[in-house]
């Protein structure tokens, strides 16, 4: 349980790890960390019920401040990943990050307007405020974020049962192999979570995401991530669950797997293999995978005001299960990492 971890051996050897790297965590911080229950948060996507995480990650609130906006859209007759659902897309994430940064932390330590952010009516009057033809400059869409300009170690995994109990698990240590240093004898690694603070306001952590006083550091207080842990239900059953690491992208990953299956009417591997774009709202960027991207839609983009940047890394990594009407599972994983699919 709890304690084997936060007490006697195992705490003694992250004790000694920390005073031979000069760390300051001590056995009485260990003692008095305690996990606490959240609340999901739940909207809804035409007629789709979203169930996603809550702060202190940002990744539920985004999600579903992003479907809203673009249910405004008709995006099947667009097209998937044509210029204009793509134009859309980036607008919509541009201010729903604004909105990451401005507001969004520890709900322990910060109000959060959930109420708002989660709202059809405020969804609706971003959407209005989005040029179909030209793109909105991120320095336009103001928050009090000064702009100059979380975790690419993060596992998710996807889970439903023979009883039609389903799971969304995402766990992080935030870096590749966290803080790079492993607790000896006890053979794992320390994370290096403390990126994930606003260690100062207006200035961009490793994944370039900006932040406020909403998620400074303080004693005792939980960081914001962008884990997006999600499980769809249609007619009130389960119908897709998903999620994936990626830090900053992880949102937008996960909000394109949905939108291939419920706009583009795709299957789930084809949903979750399709190429991706993301914008973060700073830098003021378009990345989109490389050769994700037709030369046209490209250029279109270009014109619309839109500054593109081929991205050759990978852009998230769900893995997802979707049960159809059936009660038939069909599971995929993303060929951009290393998970697979199963069922026995």
């Amino acid at each position: 349980g709890r304690d084997g971890f936060y007490k006697g051996k195992v705490a003694d050897l992250i004790v000694a790890e920390m005073k031979r790297g000069g760390g300051i965590i001590t056995h009485e911080d260990l003692e008095k960390y305690q996990p606490v229950i959240r609340k999901p948060v739940i909207g809804n996507y035409r007629g789709y019920e979203i169930i996603s995480m809550g702060p202190p990650s940002s990744g539920g609130v985004c999600l579903i401040e992003l479907l809203n906006i673009l249910e405004n859209f008709d995006l099947k007759k667009y097209g998937h990943n044509s210029s204009y659902t793509i134009h859309y897309l980036i607008e919509a994430m541009k201010r729903v990050y604004a909105d990451r940064a401005e507001y969004l932390g520890d709900p322990d330590f910060v109000e959060i307007p959930l109420d708002k952010l989660l709202s059809k009516e405020y969804a609706k009057e971003i959407a209005s405020q989005i040029d179909t033809f030209f793109a909105t400059p991120s320095s336009k869409i103001v928050r009090s974020v000064s702009p100059p300009q979380d975790g690419i170690h993060t596992t998710h995994y996807s889970v439903v049962d023979k009883w039609g109990n389903v799971v969304s698990v995402t766990t992080t240590i935030n870096s590749y192999f966290g803080s790079m240093v492993v607790v000896d004898g006890a053979g794992f690694f320390l994370n290096n979570e403390m990126d994930d603070f606003s260690a100062k306001p207006g200035v961009p952590n490793q994944f370039g995401l900006l932040g406020n006083k909403a998620n400074s550091i303080q004693p005792g207080k939980r960081m914001l991530s962008s884990m997006t842990p999600t499980i769809v239900l249609k007619n009130g059953k389960p119908f897709l669950v998903l999620g994936s690491p990626g830090g900053s992208t992880i949102i937008t990953s996960v909000l394109q797997v949905i939108l291939n299956i419920i706009d583009f009417e795709m299957n789930i591997q084809e949903a979750v293999d399709a190429p991706r774009v993301h914008h973060q709202w700073y830098p003021d960027e378009v990345y989109y995978e490389k050769r994700g991207l037709p030369l046209d839609v490209i250029e279109n983009l270009k014109k619309r005001g839109h500054k593109l940047v081929e991205r050759h890394g990978f852009q998230g990594e769900v893995q997802a299960i979707l049960i159809d009407e059936n009660g038939i599972k069909y599971g995929a994983a993303d060929p951009r990492g290393y998970g697979f699919a199963m069922g026995y």
